[in-house]
C-alpha cells in the first residue's frame, strides 16, 4: 500500500500538520464510523440524536486531539476514533438527562415511552441522514438480518474486533464466533444478490 495513502502514512502526515492528510484520513473512515454511531445510538437515541451531528462532533474531537494519537497496529486509528464516538454519545446522553431533569421535559412518544406526546414533525435529522441512498440500502439490509447476525457484522466488520475480542464479549468460543460471522456475512451477501433493499 502506498505510504502516502495508508492509514499510518496519513496519520503521520496529519500529526505533522498536513490538513489534507487529516481530511483524507477522516474521509476514509467517515462511513464506517457513521455506521458504528448509528448502531451504538440504538433505536430510541436515534430518534433524538442526529447521527451526522454525533459523527461531526467525533471528527472535531479527533481533529483537536490527533497529536495525542499513537499508531500501534493496523486498526488502532479506527479503535481510537470509535472510543471518541463512545465518549461523544455518553456526553450527549448525560447532557440530555441533566437538561430533561432541569426543565421537566417529557420525551416524545417512542417504544420506551408509549404515553408520550406525538412529535409535530416526525421527519428527524437522523431519518433524513439515513435516507442517503447507499447508507439507507446498507442499513435496510443489516436491519433485515436476525439480531445476532447484525451484532456480529457490526462487531467484526464495523468495529473491527478480532474473533477473540468478540468471543469474550459474547461469551462464546472463537470457533463459534467465526461461524456466526461467516453465516452473518453469507446472509448479508445473499440479501444483496437477491436485490433486496
Amino acid at each position: 500500500m502506498d505510504a502516502l495513502t495508508s492509514t499510518f502514512g496519513l496519520v503521520e502526515r496529519a500529526r505533522s500538520g498536513d490538513r489534507d492528510a487529516l481530511s483524507a484520513l477522516f474521509e476514509k473512515y467517515r462511513r464506517r464510523v457513521g455506521l458504528l454511531i448509528h448502531y451504538k445510538l440504538g433505536r430510541n437515541a436515534r430518534e433524538r440524536d442526529d447521527v451526522e451531528d454525533v459523527l461531526q462532533e467525533t471528527l472535531l474531537r479527533a481533529f483537536r486531539d490527533v497529536e495525542s494519537f499513537a499508531y500501534r497496529a493496523p486498526g488502532s486509528f479506527f479503535r481510537w476514533i470509535s472510543a471518541i464516538a463512545d465518549h461523544v454519545i455518553v456526553d450527549r446522553v448525560r447532557y440530555r438527562e441533566r437538561a430533561c431533569r432541569a426543565a421537566g421535559v417529557v420525551p416524545f412518544r417512542s417504544e420506551s415511552n408509549p404515553q408520550g406526546p406525538e412529535p409535530a414533525d416526525s421527519r428527524t435529522p437522523s431519518r433524513i441522514f439515513s435516507e442517503h441512498e447507499g447508507m439507507a440500502r446498507l442499513l435496510a439490509r443489516l436491519e433485515a438480518l436476525p439480531e445476532s447476525y447484525r451484532e456480529a457484522i457490526v462487531m467484526a466488520k464495523i468495529e473491527g474486533l478480532s474473533t477473540a475480542e468478540m468471543a469474550e464479549r459474547l461469551g462464546k468460543t472463537r470457533e463459534g464466533v467465526a461461524l456466526l460471522v461467516f453465516r452473518a456475512v453469507k446472509k448479508l451477501r445473499e440479501a444483496t444478490q437477491d436485490g433486496k433493499p
